[in-house]
């Protein structure tokens, strides 16, 4: 038997595992790298976040990013070089937290990495017949597996897509197994680059879950600091937007897009959200000159209002229910202020309050994909609803 083989057999069949799970979103911001002690697969999963660190982005590394990400027309060259350039950066990333950790790099048994995003290509937006969905996250597996020495499960996206999903959102299966509790209603809202929150029935019935995107989370206003405030990369405590006043105007055309009369589920990214986006809706109004405070006032109102209009759409009469967020749009004061507005009856909770830093939340999903991928019974999904397939995600790479 091959020894990889062998070793990843032993496995998946220890009651406990180690894994690394690794998420750099579309907000660019770096790397988030969790350490996660897992037994158990399914419903019976458990975690311990035993470390976690995010690790910055180097300003030419988000340059290289940009030069690709979410563009229709890129060099193939930078695109091509940018995979294991990506991987090799990670792996580094990696090894540097593990020598801090004191932790030898044979006591890890899988890394899970996500990947970085730079195109998400949904039927529902390109509009091209017969194309499908499509998504592309750079940093290969094997250049991850073998700088690291350590078996690594990534480009989990691919098999929900290939199985007849939009490859987004994903984060319904971690939440599902991790968050999921007979008798308690939750939503868990996660905001980062785009925003999406999923639906926990009280009876753990996967047919009554809900994931949805609901549109842009941080992805247009920290477009627009960088755009107009170089050096800045985000409205730190909402700085800017609390200094300007709501354009009416300009909200209402920003509000004004298809996306938003289609049905749940959907997926959406900045491919669709970006500069270009807001400077269409600036022109379908009849005040050109709106001061830059008072753009990111009503950026900041219109990422409230994709969030509170999905979360009301998709629970209809439901109100009550526990919202615990996470992702770094719930470190916007002004933004949850107008979240908790604007959904009465309802109340905001960090992940905290389950046991997960809300910042380490998607990193560690992704760890938990890593395990089902390995051990897990993608059964436990059959009975899912509409976007949600009962699949095992991820491909492995092997070190050696």
């Amino acid at each position: 038997m091959n020894q990889n083989i062998k070793k990843l057999t032993a496995i998946a069949t220890n009651s406990k595992r180690l894994i690394i799970g690794l998420m750099s979103g579309t907000s660019l911001d770096g790397l988030d790298i969790a350490l996660c002690s897992i037994s158990g697969c399914g419903v019976s999963t458990s975690l311990e976040l035993l470390h976690f660190e995010t690790i910055p982005y180097p300003d030419m590394v988000k340059e290289k990013i940009r030069a690709v990400f979410a563009q229709k027309h890129v060099e193939m060259e930078k695109l091509c070089l940018l995979h294991p350039y990506i991987a090799l950066m990670h792996a580094r990333y990696v090894n540097d937290c593990l020598a801090r950790w004191q932790l030898e790099r044979s006591s890890v048994d899988l890394i899970a990495s996500h990947g970085q995003t730079v195109y998400h290509a949904p039927e529902s937006l390109h509009h091209l017949k017969g194309s499908g969905n499509a998504t592309l996250q750079l940093g290969d597996g094997d250049h991850l597996a073998m700088a690291t020495g350590i078996i690594t499960v990534s480009d989990f996206r691919q098999k929900h897509i290939a199985a007849g999903g939009e490859g987004a959102p994903l984060a319904v299966y971690g939440d599902y197994l991790l968050f999921s509790k007979r008798g308690a209603d939750r939503i868990l809202l996660n905001i980062g680059g785009i925003s999406n929150f999923t639906f926990l029935p009280g009876s753990q019935n996967p047919k009554e879950i809900w994931c949805t995107d609901t549109g842009p989370g941080n992805t247009l206003m920290d477009a627009f600091v960088q755009q107009h405030y170089p050096g800045t990369y985000f409205d730190r405590d909402a700085a800017l937007a609390g200094r300007g006043r709501i354009n009416d105007e300009l909200l209402a055309a920003l509000q004004d897009h298809e996306f938003f009369r289609l049905s749940f589920t959907k997926t959406t990214g900045p491919e669709l959200f970006n500069l270009h986006y807001l400077e269409a809706a600036i022109r379908r109004t009849t005040v050109q000159d709106v001061p830059a405070e008072d753009i990111m006032a009503t950026l900041n109102a219109f990422t409230a209002w994709c969030i509170t209009t999905g979360i009301r759409a998709c629970m209809g009469n439901r109100p009550g229910i526990p919202v615990y967020c996470s992702g770094g749009g719930m470190h916007n004061p002004l933004l949850m202020k107008q979240i908790s507005d604007q959904l009465p009856g309802y109340t905001l909770l960090s992940t905290v309050e389950l046991g997960i830093l809300p910042d380490a939340k998607e990193a560690i999903c992704f760890a938990v994909l890593a395990n089902e991928c390995v051990c897990g019974d993608p059964a436990v999904f059959r009975q899912g609803p509409a976007g949600m397939p009962a699949v095992t995600m991820g491909k492995i790479s092997f070190p050696f």
